[in-house]
C-alpha cells in the first residue's frame, strides 16, 4: 500500500516580501492560516530593497504609498520628507514587519527554483535554493512588475574590466564613485534620478542615451511638523480618497480642458503644474490631457521650453526633448536637478540613436564615435515588466503545463490575481494590475485573494481555480482597454523594452474601483468565474 502523501508544510507560501508580499503575510496570518514567506534577498523590502542606487526614491507622496489597515502604524511612523528616499523606505518596511511579528515567518535567502502542482496531494511544491523544498496548499507569488533587471545585448558586456552595476540590483555595501569615469546606460525612471546626485563626485560621466523621456520636477520637501500632525488628524479622509481615487493618490482633479483657458490663464496653469508635486503633472493637469492631441502637444511644448531654457547648449538641449512619444505614452520621470547636471562640464550625453553602441571593451564603451574609457558602467536598463519574475520561478501547473508555456503569446488572467490550469496560484501585483500608485491596488488584489482563501478554507473545498471564460473575458477587456489606454506602445507596459517578448498591454488601464472593486464584488459571495473542487 503505497504511503499517504505528506500534509503541507504550510497552508499559505508567499513568494516576495515587498510591499504586497509583506500584507499578503499579515492578512493571511491574521486569517488564521499557517503561512512562510520566502525572499531571494537578505532583507524585507522587494523593489525597495535591491534598488538602492545613489538617489533612488518614491514618486509617490510616502504617506500614499504606505499601508493603511492599520491607523496606529500610520501614526507611529513619521515620514521625513513627501517622496522618501530608499533608505527611508527600507527602514519602513523593516519597523512594519517587526511591528507586526512577521519576521519569524520569513525565509531570506531562499529563491524559488521550482514550484510544481502535485495533483494527487492538491498541493505545490517549491523548491528554494538553499535546498529546502516546502510544500503548500496555496502559493501566493507577490514578486512584483519590476524585479528582473534587464540588460540590453551589448557585445563585450562581460569582457569589461572595470566595475559594473545594474540600478535594480544595486549592492547593499557603498559604491565608490569618487574621481571616478562613470557611463550611464538608460534615462528612464533609474537614470534620471541617479544621475544628478554622482554627477559632483565623479571625474567624468557619460550619458548614453537611447530615448528621451518628458522629465519634469519631482518638487520634494521636508514634512513639517504641522504637515505631519494633519496627516494624522486626517488618516480616514486620506483613506477613503485613496481606496476610491481611480489611480490611487490623493490630487485633486481638474475642472475643465486645456482649451477651456486662454493662451494666457493656459501658460500660467502649466507653470503651477511644472512646480506641482510628483504625479499630479498627470492626474491634476487638465482633463484632456491625455486624450486631446492639441492639449497633449501645448503641454509637451511648455515642457520643452523649459528644458531649452535651463539647458546651456542647445545641441544638449534638443537631444533631450522627445520625438517619439507624447507625455504619458511612457511612464514619465520626476526629476530633481536633472537637466541642469547638463549644464556641468564633466557630464556629456551620448544619442544611441545617432551613435549607436558597437562594443564594450575591456576598458570603455565603443561607438562609431569612437571609445569612450570608463571605470565604472552603470546599466540602467530596466526590468522584464509584468511577467519577469513569474515566468523565471519553474511554475508548473496542471499536467505539467509550464507558465512561461501558457503566457507564451503573453499573460492571460482573471483579475490580474490567477490564470486556469493553476490550480490554487495567486499572483496578486503581477500582470493585468493597475497602472497608478502601485501598493492601492496591490492591496486591493491581496484583500480578494485572502478573502478567497477563507472562502475555499470555511466551505470544505480544496482548490480554487478561475474558469477559462472568465480570464478570456477578462484578457480581452484588458486588451480592448489598451486600445484608449494613455500609455502608448513606446512604453515597457507593453513589454516593448524586451527583444522577442509579446506586445501584450501588461496593465488593467481602468484603474482601481471601476475594473477590480466592482467586477471583485460581484464574485465575494459565490465565487462564480472560479471553479471549485473538493476531493
Amino acid at each position: 500500500m503505497a504511503a499517504p502523501d505528506p500534509a503541507p508544510d504550510v497552508d499559505v507560501l508567499v513568494v516576495g516580501t515587498g510591499v504586497t508580499g509583506i500584507y499578503q503575510l499579515y492578512t493571511a496570518r491574521e486569517a488564521g492560516f499557517s503561512v512562510e514567506a520566502v525572499e531571494a534577498g537578505a532583507g524585507v523590502g522587494g523593489t525597495w530593497y535591491w534598488n538602492r542606487y545613489p538617489g533612488a526614491r518614491f514618486d509617490s507622496e510616502s504617506y500614499t504609498y504606505a499601508y493603511l489597515f492599520s491607523k496606529e502604524l500610520f501614526d507611529d511612523w513619521t515620514w521625513q520628507e513627501h517622496f522618501a528616499e530608499q533608505p527611508e523606505t527600507e527602514r519602513y518596511l523593516n519597523h512594519v514587519v517587526d511591528r507586526f511579528d512577521l519576521r519569524r515567518h520569513i525565509r531570506f535567502n531562499a529563491k524559488v527554483t521550482s514550484a510544481t502542482w502535485d495533483e494527487e496531494a492538491r498541493v505545490w511544491v517549491v523548491a528554494l535554493s538553499d535546498g529546502a523544498v516546502r510544500r503548500a496548499r496555496f502559493l501566493v507569488a507577490a514578486t512584483g512588475v519590476l524585479s528582473v533587471p534587464f540588460f540590453p545585448a551589448v557585445p563585450g558586456r562581460e569582457d569589461f574590466g572595470g566595475e559594473s552595476f545594474h540600478t535594480g540590483r544595486w549592492p547593499s555595501t557603498p559604491v565608490d564613485l569618487a574621481g571616478k569615469r562613470v557611463a550611464v546606460i538608460g534615462t528612464g525612471s533609474s537614470g534620471v534620478q541617479v544621475i544628478p546626485v554622482i554627477a559632483d563626485e565623479v571625474a567624468s560621466l557619460t550619458v548614453y542615451q537611447r530615448s528621451a523621456n518628458w522629465c519634469t520636477p519631482l518638487n520634494n520637501s521636508p514634512i513639517s511638523d504641522h504637515e505631519q500632525a494633519q496627516l494624522r488628524a486626517d488618516f480616514e479622509e486620506i483613506r477613503e480618497i485613496l481606496n476610491t481615487s481611480i489611480a490611487g493618490f490623493l490630487h485633486e482633479p481638474h475642472d475643465r480642458g486645456a482649451f477651456d483657458d486662454s493662451d494666457e490663464e493656459r501658460q500660467a496653469f502649466f507653470e503651477t503644474m511644472w512646480r506641482s508635486p510628483g504625479f499630479s503633472k498627470l492626474s491634476s493637469n487638465y482633463l484632456d490631457l491625455l486624450f486631446n492631441e492639441a492639449a497633449n502637444q501645448a503641454w509637451c511644448d511648455f515642457i520643452a521650453a523649459k528644458v531649452r531654457a535651463t539647458v546651456d547648449d542647445p545641441e544638449t538641449a534638443a537631444k533631450l526633448i522627445p520625438s517619439d512619444h507624447r507625455f504619458g505614452e511612457k511612464r514619465p520621470p520626476f526629476v530633481t536637478g536633472y537637466y541642469e547636471t547638463y549644464n556641468k562640464p564633466n557630464v556629456s550625453l551620448v544619442d544611441l540613436k545617432a551613435t549607436p553602441i558597437l562594443r564594450v571593451t575591456e576598458t570603455g564603451i565603443e561607438t562609431a564615435d569612437g571609445e569612450v574609457e570608463l571605470d565604472v558602467i552603470i546599466w540602467a536598463t530596466g526590468f522584464d515588466f509584468g511577467t519577469g519574475a513569474l515566468n523565471r520561478m519553474g511554475i508548473r501547473g496542471r499536467d505539467g503545463l509550464a507558465l512561461e508555456d501558457h503566457w507564451a503569446d503573453g499573460p492571460t488572467t482573471f483579475l490580474g490575481i490567477q490564470t486556469t490550469r493553476f490550480p490554487n496560484l495567486f499572483f496578486p501585483g503581477g500582470p493585468h494590475a493597475a497602472a497608478g500608485n502601485n501598493p492601492r491596488y496591490n492591496g486591493d488584489q491581496v484583500d480578494f485573494v485572502t478573502d478567497a482563501l477563507v472562502h475555499v478554507r470555511d466551505h470544505g473545498f480544496d482548490t480554487i481555480e478561475v474558469e477559462l471564460d472568465a480570464e478570456e473575458r477578462w484578457t480581452a477587456m484588458v486588451d480592448k482597454g489598451a486600445e484608449t489606454a494613455p500609455f502608448g506602445e513606446a512604453s515597457y507596459f507593453f513589454g516593448t523594452n524586451i527583444p522577442g517578448k509579446p506586445r501584450k498591454y501588461l496593465l488593467n488601464s481602468g484603474g482601481r474601483p471601476k475594473l477590480f472593486k466592482e467586477i471583485a464584488r460581484v464574485h465575494d459571495t459565490d465565487y462564480r468565474a472560479f471553479r471549485l473542487s473538493r476531493s
